[in-house]
Order: structure tokens, then sequence, then C-alpha cells
């Protein structure tokens, strides 16, 4: 048998972190908490009946161990079924929170929904937590997707500036479980790279041999997107060269 204090359904410090969650939703901005007062209510529910089944079961488990027969029996059948019960209500408690992670989604609370994807990571739910982060992230990347469409080779200062903020902010905001989000922001530092690159040779600029902005405008660090936050450094810092 799984001890109590072990079980991944049995821990109240892990059982009462959604409800934490729903609480500060619900503390947190009252107007907003208007539309999102069912879903959370709901949440607390859920997680009290969680902590109450938690809770049978480690009363039962602590019990000493019956001598008769049928008294072991009938306990232990009441503890396989608190466990059940813990575990039903957990798999509630994070269908509901996932469901609530939709309704921000759809709001755009994606500060909000960074924390629930906390709470399910802390709470022992990982695959939830990253798929959670990934849904994040393509919302936050559709979100750029006008001002990425307009990086190109040809670009005049104020664009380049604007461009190299963009990418800065992709990298910042969009959760790392975004599937290709460094690749994508590698493939779009080629031409920026190639616009940095055209301004400097328009102002007769003598690229340095430490240069990397004509290897980069290349396509040189394609398949090197482990590396997309150094190589926009080095773009962002080739630029203010010339700028400030």
């Amino acid at each position: 048998m799984t001890n109590a204090a072990t079980s991944p359904y049995l821990s109240v410090r892990r059982a009462i972190r959604p409800a934490i969650f729903a609480h500060q939703l619900l503390a947190g901005d009252q107007e907003r908490a208007r539309s999102l007062a069912a879903e959370c209510a709901e949440l607390l529910q859920l997680s009290r009946e969680l902590v109450e089944a938690a809770g049978q079961g480690q009363i039962l488990a602590a019990d000493p161990a019956l001598i008769a027969s049928d008294q072991h029996k009938d306990r232990q059948a009441r503890l396989l079924e608190a466990y059940a019960d813990a575990a039903m209500g957990w798999a509630k408690v994070v269908g509901c929170l996932i469901a609530l992670a939709g309704t921000l989604l759809d709001r755009g609370d994606w500060d909000d929904v960074r924390r629930l994807a906390g709470v399910l990571r802390d709470a022992g739910e990982d695959n939830a937590a990253n798929d959670l982060r990934a849904r994040l992230g393509k919302c936050i990347w559709d979100s750029y997707q006008d001002r990425l469409r307009r990086i190109s080779p040809r670009m005049p200062p104020a664009q380049i500036a604007e461009s190299i903020q963009v990418l800065r902010a992709v990298l910042h905001e969009v959760p790392e479980e975004f599937p290709d989000r460094n690749r994508e922001v590698n493939r779009l530092l080629a031409p920026l790279a190639a616009a940095i690159h055209g301004l400097m040779t328009a102002r007769k600029i003598e690229i340095s041999y430490n240069s990397r902005v004509e290897h980069i405008a290349t396509g040189g660090v394609a398949r090197y997107p482990d590396i997309v936050k150094t190589s926009l450094d080095e773009l962002s810092a080739e630029f203010e060269g010339i700028c400030l």
C-alpha cells in the first residue's frame, strides 16, 4: 500500500495550491472575477472534495492494524476507496485548471496563465504544465506575427531597431516549450543581419574582423538555434555601434 505521506494524491499542501490560485484570481480583479467566478467556484469545490478524500485516506492509513480478518478487510477496502476518491478528485481538479487556462488564454491574461502553469508544475503535473506553456507560446507568437513578417533585408534604421525589440520580446515572453521558438527567431536573424550589413555598407562603415554580421546574414547560424540569444545580442551591439 502506498504511504499516505508520500502519495501524490494525499498531500494537502499540494492539493490546496489550485484553490490558492483560484482565490488569487478572485481577489486580484473584482471586475474580471465576475466572468471567472463560476469556474473558480467549481475549482474551489473540487479542491475541497479532494482535501476531504485525502484526509480520509490519511486517517484510515494511520489506524493501527486490526487483528480480526473481517475488520482488516473492511479497513483495507475503505482505504482503497479513499485513495481512489482522492485520485479521481485530483484528476477533476487538474481538468478544471486546464479548462480555466483555456478561458484565461482566450482573454489574453497571459501572466495568469504563466502562474497557472507554475501551479501545475509545483503540483507534479509537468506534462500538463508544459502543454499549457506551449499553448501560451502559440498565443504570444501569433500576437507578434504581423511585426515579425515585416523583418526584411532592406529595413531603415527605425524598423531595424523595432525588429530587434520584437525579437527580444519574443524570446523573453514566448516559453521555450513552444515548438521551434528559437529556430524561427534564428531564421529571422538572417534578414535582420542583412539589413544591418546593408546599413553599414551604405554608410561606408568598416566591418571589423570579429564581426559576425555578414556570417549571420548569409544564414551561418541557422543550424544553431541554441545560440539565438547570443546572436541577437551581437546584432544589437553592431546596430547600436552604428547609430549611437
